[in-house]
């Protein structure tokens, strides 16, 4: 029999819109050849409320066990930010972080409970992301052999004292980016010397045919994509502000196109489709027949669309306030980064008017990709930690 490794993650499925959500079942469906595989999670699928949605209990998904447990209250924004504003006081106190936490969520003391009781049972238990409420909770606590997958970046959440025990709980890592290792170690020192990888997350080729976005969408002439949460914390707001100016200043067809789900407002413009959640070939068919993809965040510890959209051979344009992203642009040598708007319409501008350095940035994109994002390497690297411990 195989030994068993759980992946504890705070919304699980294929319907969840989420990176690191992503991230997780993918390296939880990559490992099911090594290990009989579990992912703990809640009955959560909208991270905004953490409303009970799914059935709680042992459910099977691409082979992995998923074993859900009810939340025991919904999130009001209201509330929530309340006590967000009383953590971001320099003068805050330890009650205030744990109200924060809970405010935060999603508060499941039944997944908490499980992992206290079982957690021995498994050859290692993968926490996905530090910020969640079952990080936060289930990494002090004895619940075995641990591993983190911070998906940290310098954002005023990391610097709150309740994280400190995370970080010195966990017994391994697995970073997305060198980046994010660097910046982990200096914030937290006991970090240093522990057992780590750094893989990010593999893309994958679709194998169907794409659909026409013409046809399927009715988007004709040129446009630039984003895809993914369309939210201020991805820098959507900055995104639309600068667009709107672009096109003030240079007029033209260019459309900007948009996937996935909508928790902010979207201009109501004649030249910006949100074209709400999609297929992942319909994702993959925008991005390819785009301009170049668009990423104004910035705070991302790898970015999966990203390197999507470079494996679909589009150059990208991306916050250069993140370091991350800005390492994608400066290794691959497929994308350009601004932080300013000035440097916006430069950049984009350059883009499009540069027809020979544009095609090589598309095959030097496709290339990047093949040579640091195959599942095959990720893959060993993984189970390479699990085993025995390494640290690259």
């Amino acid at each position: 029999m195989k030994e068993k490794i759980a992946f504890v993650c705070q919304r699980y499925g294929t319907e969840v819109n989420g990176g690191a959500e992503a991230e997780c079942r993918m390296y939880a469906e990559r490992m099911t050849p090594y290990y009989d595989v579990e992912a703990i999670t809640t009955c959560a699928l909208d991270y905004m409320t953490w409303d009970n949605e799914y059935p709680a209990g042992a459910t099977a998904l691409n082979g992995v066990t998923v074993r859900r447990f009810p939340t025991v209250r919904s999130r009001k924004q209201k509330s929530f930010d309340k006590a967000t504003a009383a953590v971001l006081r320099p003068d805050h106190t330890d009650a205030e972080e744990e109200k924060w936490l809970e405010e935060q969520g999603p508060v499941c003391p039944e997944a908490l409970a499980y992992l206290r009781e079982h957690g021995k049972e498994y050859k290692a238990v993968i926490f996905m992301t530090y910020l969640y409420y079952l990080s936060a909770k289930g990494l002090p606590a004895d619940v075995g052999s641990t591993v983190l997958i911070p998906t940290a970046h310098d954002e005023w959440p990391i610097y709150l004292r309740c994280f400190q025990p995370v970080y010195q709980r966990a017994e391994k890592f697995i970073y997305n980016a060198w980046a994010e290792k660097a910046f982990v170690e200096k914030l937290f020192p006991s970090t240093v010397g522990k057992p780590s990888v750094v893989v990010g997350s593999g893309v994958t080729y679709p194998a169907g045919e794409l659909p026409d976005v013409k046809e399927r969408f009715g988007i004709e002439g040129p446009y630039l994509c984003y895809a993914g949460r369309i939210d201020e914390s991805k820098g959507c707001g900055v995104l639309f502000r600068y667009f709107e100016e672009y096109k003030r200043r240079r007029g033209g067809e260019l459309k900007l196109v948009l996937t996935g789900k909508a928790v902010m407002p979207v201009p109501q413009r004649d030249d910006i489709f949100s074209l709400g959640f999609v297929s992942e070939e319909e994702k993959y068919a925008v991005m390819q027949g785009a301009e170049a993809f668009v990423l104004a965040s910035q705070f991302e510890s790898l970015s999966i669309v990203v390197l999507e959209s470079m494996m679909m051979g589009r150059p990208v344009l991306v916050n250069g306030k993140c370091q991350v992203l800005k390492d994608h642009c400066t290794h691959s040598n497929a994308g350009l980064y601004f932080t300013n708007y000035a440097e916006f319409e430069a950049t984009l501008t350059y883009l499009l008017t540069h027809p020979e350095v544009y095609r090589q940035m598309c095959e030097n994109g496709k290339e990047y990709v093949r040579k640091n994002y195959q599942w095959e390497a990720i893959v060993e690297k993984i189970h390479g930690l699990i085993e025995g411990g390494t640290d690259d």
